[in-house]
């Protein structure tokens, strides 16, 4: 089978498909094997083309989609190269283009003699799809959408050089696998230990739609640039006070960077003990890697911020030179801190020691930004920018009348506050 001959580009997952069909291509007008088992297996194949349309959301030429999905997340020595960086040299590029050879002829495969020969029309329906408007179980509409370009654009190379061409472009401008199509990812255990596991659907926030903290939001995006650009940056902590807009602020900054291949993996306290497994994944891979941990405090009792520090600064291992840390947080010291700390005569017979083993944490974040509430005028400021975008006409002083009415009941002057309020104005029309 032509699959046994590939080189770089093989151990697919959902690769069973692309093996039936190939054994139909070699063998559908072979007299040895039974017609009807045969006609069975193109049917059944053409179910499985159906079924990935509705996990996908693929369309058009569902059988250009799967082979296309096939090349955009195999990761092999040749794609890992090309990502985010391009076109790379060596004797690999021969290994490549004697694997798009074979993949050429599947892409241009005409189905037509197997279809009479089995007896087998309604396989028209995977070459020219459909697809209904249900949410996409895998893939958002973005990624969804990217593939299927991908595929239409394979279809115009008239060569496998071409081909090649078109597939390293992709891996240079998205990258491959799952951290070239997703922004952000989430960490789970499973039997074979810890997995970085993509997030399907991130909040589409940007910086410019975060109204005030022009400091803070410069602040941040300088010390972003510099890491996205491989100079020396800073592990970075958003600090302040509640609903100013310190989360929205790091989902801004990945969806803005996820193109010049930042990705953010969020992390929760209790996998702070995964953290060396986590950077082990990562650390070799072209991407920037932005470690996410919101609403980050400890309780005295807690300990998980040793795991932290180690990570952060102190370990054997250096930390990746790909891999930064954010951090949200109410607490400026992150660890609960209490009067008897500074006590001199407390049970603890080293109580400067006490204090700095608590403050040894936020000091290892060398970017911080604080976030402040907004007083009353730069709140109004907030409901009068967010009324005029959602197109909400509303005389102004009627506007912040109730706007300032709504804050007194629903916590206070807040970035958030002015948004809950403006979502509740929209929801009357």
């Amino acid at each position: 089978m032509k699959t046994e001959k590939l080189i770089v580009y093989k151990n697919f997952e959902d690769g069973e498909l692309l093996q039936d069909m190939v054994w139909l291509m070699e063998n559908y007008d072979d007299e040895f094997y039974n017609q009807e088992d045969k006609a069975g297996l193109l049917y059944d194949c053409v179910h499985r083309m159906l079924e990935m349309a509705g996990k996908y959301g693929f369309y058009g030429n569902l059988w250009h989609c799967y082979l296309t999905n096939l090349l955009v997340n195999n990761e092999n020595s040749y794609s890992r190269a090309c990502e985010i960086r391009g076109e790379v040299d060596g004797t690999i590029n021969k290994a490549v283009l004697h694997d798009i050879v074979i993949f050429k002829e599947f892409y241009d495969y005409d189905f037509k003699p197997m279809q009479e020969a089995l007896d087998a029309e309604d396989f028209e329906l995977v070459l020219d799809y459909e697809s209904n408007t249900q949410e996409s179980k895998v893939y958002n509409t973005r990624i969804k959408d990217r593939i299927c370009t991908l595929a239409q654009k394979f279809c115009k190379d008239h060569t496998p050089e071409e081909m090649k061409h078109t597939l390293t472009e992709f891996y240079r401008e998205y990258g491959v696998g799952k951290y070239g199509l997703h922004k952000a990812f989430r960490i789970a255990r499973n039997e074979g230990g810890v997995a970085i596991e993509p997030i399907l659907n991130i909040a589409h926030v940007k910086l410019s739609d975060l109204v005030g903290y022009e400091m803070q939001k410069k602040k941040l995006i300088e010390n972003t640039e510099a890491f996205v650009r491989g100079k020396k940056a800073n592990n970075c902590l958003l600090f302040g006070d509640a609903g100013t807009g310190k989360s929205s602020s790091i989902k801004a900054i990945a969806n803005e960077y996820y193109d010049r291949g930042l990705r953010i993996i969020e992390v929760y306290k209790h996998q702070f003990q995964d953290l060396n497994d986590v950077i082990a994944q990562i650390k070799n891979r072209n991407y920037k890697f932005i470690l996410y941990m919101d609403d980050l405090s400890f309780e005295e009792f807690e300990i998980e911020y040793k795991y932290l520090k180690a990570v952060i600064e102190g370990g054997l291992e250096k930390k990746p030179k790909n891999v930064l840390i954010y951090a949200t947080s109410n607490r400026r010291h992150l660890i609960r801190e209490s009067f008897k700390d500074k006590e001199e005569k407390d049970e603890d017979l080293h109580t400067r020691d006490t204090v700095q083993e608590k403050l040894s944490l936020s000091s290892r974040f060398g970017v911080t930004i604080y976030f402040g509430s907004p007083d009353k005028m730069q709140f109004n400021g907030i409901v009068k920018a967010l009324a005029e975008r959602y197109g909400i006409t509303m005389p102004e002083e009627e506007l912040l009348l109730k706007a300032n009415q709504w804050e007194l009941s629903h916590g206070g002057l807040s970035g958030r506050t002015a948004q809950q309020f403006v979502d509740y104005l929209q929801g009357l029309e």
